[in-house]
């Protein structure tokens, strides 16, 4: 059975993950942004994409997968910019 929570939880932060991506682009900068912190969201992620395959299947995996490819798309703009942001007088 699938829960309101569970499923609230997964929109309004895949909601909030295009807003952090287009901040990263528009402004080419990590500040504010820790990648220890995006890996560990993106693990919490692996793990209910884990959960939903082995224990619960249903169409929900659908948005742990999409969160999961935005913030590793966020991580892959911190560590671009990152290289930028330790070159820049």
């Amino acid at each position: 059975m699938k829960s309101p929570f569970e499923l609230g939880m997964l929109i309004c932060f895949g909601l909030s993950w295009p807003f952090a991506i287009y901040k990263s682009i528009k402004t080419k900068k990590t500040a504010g942004k820790s990648p220890v912190f995006l890996g560990v969201i993106a693990l919490g992620y692996v793990f209910g994409i884990c959960h939903k395959i082995i224990v619960l299947p249903d169409w929900v995996l659908l948005l742990y997968c999409a969160n999961f490819l935005m913030v590793s798309f966020d991580i892959f703009l911190y560590f671009r910019y990152s290289r930028r942001d330790n070159h820049t007088p």
